[in-house]
């Protein structure tokens, strides 16, 4: 039996079994290890706890939980709730408004947080009532919030992009300044597409009433305005610092978790359960994107010690002769289709330790790339059957909500990523001018 064949066997059988229903990190790991067995006997039962240790000398990892918890102490201390307000009032008189609105609440969230979890914890929370309450569509809103919030793992500080610069040895800066055009572009797609369709379709997203809009004063406008200025001083103290060299990668996720900390504090709102409900929420993501990163280091090794690497970049340089844009499409159809059985965190340690060799080889500019794969990763978190979005809304939402509604949500928006998808790798100076200008 060939070691190609043996690849394709390993990575044909974790397919199946994801559709079991089993956790990720319990298929990948599985599958990983009983190879590992198979193919090399006792002495590959260290392979597992190799992947362990090197996950615990990974210092860049403890980004993760740094971020995840400043996202989530802004939205347990209900600053984010204050944001909501802002745009509330300022957005509503406008059709759509609040939905538009709600679009740009998710940026500033994404930020601040680098994923996605806490923008669909604040939209699913303190947007969506307040959207059916007011007579906007279900099945919009609810494409919004899942849409919205996967900004979060493209506009710095992605955590997305951390992973993927450690892996492809990029650096995280330069990843950073590159995802910031194409997320204002895809959240501008967004903002465009509810325009247009509550222009269209006024009963969609109606407007604040003319008494409700009396009601607030000017000076109560003006007054909310100060909301924002929390979340852009957390913003400014976290990547400035680091941008301009004075902190660490690691050492700026922990201003960042600080500042929030403080930020808290300031505005009365640190209380143990605060505190708790962030840690504890903090903890259990953490935890799954270990697990789900161990298990994929061990599923990597195998694969990379049969060299499946080698052999797809023979496959489609030596053996096809594939032109490189055609390698390169086929690479993003590759992610599109996994995306329905993975996460991105999965498909970061599995596959793109195959592709980014090839993209190398091929020439083109990895920190694009990144932002390619990265696009792809939200298209990930919308597709049906495994999207990790898809079951955050159901977990959240309000039974009127459907499984079937979220899932039609999802359509238009799915495609304004691929357009997007499509105008990046059109235009890649869209994602490198920034970083080539800043860095020169």
């Amino acid at each position: 039996m060939s070691y190609e064949f043996i690849a394709l066997l390993m990575f044909t059988s974790m397919m199946v079994l994801l559709l079991t229903g089993q956790r990720v990190f319990a298929v990948i790991g599985f599958v990983g290890s009983a190879s590992a067995l198979l193919l090399w006997g006792d002495g590959s039962a260290e392979m597992s706890f190799t992947a362990a240790m090197k996950l615990m000398k990974w210092y860049p990892l403890l980004t993760l939980p740094l971020f995840v918890f400043m996202g989530y102490m802004l939205a347990e201390s209900r600053i984010a709730d204050d944001l909501y307000r802002m745009f509330h009032v300022w957005m509503g008189p406008v059709r759509g408004g609040l939905a538009i609105g709600t679009i740009l609440l998710m940026v500033i969230i994404s930020a601040i947080n680098g994923l996605s979890v806490a923008g669909m914890a604040v939209g699913a929370t303190i947007a969506l009532p307040e959207l059916l309450r007011r007579g906007y569509d279900k099945i919009m809103v609810s494409g919004v919030i899942q849409a919205g919030s996967s900004l979060g793992i493209l506009v710095p500080p992605s955590v997305v992009l951390v992973l993927y610069g450690m892996i492809a040895r990029q650096p995280v800066g330069h990843l950073w300044m590159a995802g910031v055009f194409p997320g204002l572009l895809m959240a501008a797609l967004f903002i465009g597409y509810i325009v247009i369709r509550c222009w269209l379709r006024p009963e969609l997203g109606p407007p604040l009433s003319k008494e409700e809009r009396a009601s607030y004063s000017w000076g109560e406008k003006f007054a909310l305005l100060r909301a924002g200025i929390i979340p852009l001083g957390i913003f400014v103290s976290m990547t400035g610092l680091f941008l301009t060299g004075v902190t660490s990668l690691v050492e700026s996720s922990a201003v960042g978790a600080l500042a929030s900390i403080v930020a808290a504090i300031a505005r009365g709102r640190m209380t143990f359960k605060v505190l708790h409900e962030t840690t504890r929420k903090t903890l259990a993501i953490s935890c799954m994107f270990m697990w789900i990163i161990l298990a994929a280091l061990c599923f990597g090794a195998v694969f990379d010690g049969l060299g499946a690497v080698k052999s797809i970049e023979r496959l489609f340089l030596g053996d096809l002769g594939l032109d490189r844009w055609t390698v390169l499409i086929l690479m993003q159809l590759t992610f599109l289709i996994l995306g329905v059985f993975l996460d991105d965190t999965a498909m970061l340690v599995i596959v793109a330790p195959l592709f980014i060799p090839l993209a190398a080889a091929l020439e083109f500019d990895l920190v694009w790339y990144g932002v390619l794969y990265t696009i792809t990763c939200q298209v990930a978190y919308l597709t049906p059957p495994f999207g990790y979005n898809l079951f955050l809304m159901r977990s959240m939402a309000p039974p009127e909500i459907t499984l079937p509604d979220i899932y039609r949500s999802i359509v238009p928006f799915v495609g304004l990523m691929i357009l997007t998808l499509i105008i990046i790798g059109a235009f890649p100076g869209i994602a490198t001018w920034l970083p080539n200008h800043f860095y020169g």
